[in-house]
This record gives C-alpha cells, structure tokens and sequence, in this order.
C-alpha cells in the first residue's frame, strides 16, 4: 500500500492505518527509537505511540511525506520517553548529542511561546539548508537521527577528529546564526 493510500485510511479514521502503517513502517519507526532509547520494549512501545501520535493527528494535519512526518512522531516520541527515564539513568549518545547541541539553543525550562519556537525551528531549518553537502548530512546525523560519532565516521570515510571538528565548527556557526537572527542572546 502507498503512503497517499494509508494517509486517506487515516483521514477516514479506518483502523486498517495503524496496521498497514506498522508493516510498512514499523522496522524504521523501531529504528528511530532504538537509536535514542537503546531498548527494544521501549522502542516498540515507541511505535505503537507513535501510531497513536499518527492517528490524532491526521486529521487535520495531512502529511505529505509519510515517512518523515512518523519519523518526527517517533523521535519526539522517543526523546519525551527517554527523559521521563530520569536523570540517573541519562548517558549515552542521545544524552551527548542533545548537550553538544544545547550549547546553541536556548533552554526549554521556562515555557516558550509558539512564536518562539516558530522562529527557532525556522531559524535552524534556513541554516541546515544552507550548509555545504556533506557538513549539512553530518550535522543531521548526529543532531537529527542521533547518530553515533563512530557510526558517521564509517558511513562518510573520515576520522573521528574530523567529525568531531566538523560538528564543533558547525554549532559554532549555528550559534553565530541564532544570535544575529536574534533567537537567543549572548548571556
């Protein structure tokens, strides 16, 4: 079944969404979690809420891209389990790759309005767009699927010191951005 016929079984609320979205999505959605989670009752559990992110959101909302709109559901999904964990159980890749990124964005302590968050998003998304080829596919690697620095050196054939100075470079620059945008201040 194609992606336009199971966003339709969802706009009409048909129960076969979930289970032809599970079979054709379940393996990358199950993916997505483990890379964040590193557990796989969790990361199936990720899927299911995932699906049920899905099915209360579409409608209104009618994703073009499927793949990518579930692929959001499942790391959003994933990451709010993966900080409901606690504080003593935090580590790994997703707890490094989420403070590297910190040094750039602002804190999500105090309540952000929707504007903000608009803005920030927006802000981000112009400068991934507009980084070079292979700097932009690093830096969504390790930011977006949460890649491990190992990983990412295997897939584009550098060391770890060049990925690690890439990715610095890059949230300086991310950083240089957001402050001349006026999304975060110097503090």
């Amino acid at each position: 079944m194609n992606d336009r016929e199971i966003v339709e079984l969802f706009l009409k609320r048909s129960e076969t969404a979930i289970r032809e979205t599970e079979s054709k999505y379940g393996r990358y959605l199950e993916a997505v979690a483990m890379r964040i989670l590193g557990d796989e009752s969790d990361a199936a559990e990720v899927v299911s809420d995932t699906c049920l992110a899905a099915w209360n959101a579409i409608p209104p909302h009618e994703p073009e891209n499927l793949a990518a709109f579930l692929g959001k559901l499942a790391r959003q999904t994933a990451i709010k389990r993966w900080r409901k964990r606690g504080a003593q159980k935090r580590g790994g890749e997703t707890a490094l790759a989420l403070e590297e990124l910190g040094e750039c964005v602002p804190s999500r302590e105090s309540p952000e309005r929707e504007v903000e968050g608009r803005e920030l998003r927006e802000a981000v998304g112009a400068f991934v767009s507009a980084l070079p080829d292979t700097e932009r596919r690093v830096f969504l690697c390790r930011y977006w699927h949460l890649d491990p620095i190992n990983d990412i050196c295997r897939r584009f054939g550098f060391s770890q010191s060049r990925v690690k100075s890439m990715l610095a470079r890059t949230r300086k620059k991310l950083r240089k951005h957001l402050l001349e945008e006026g999304i975060i201040d110097e503090g």
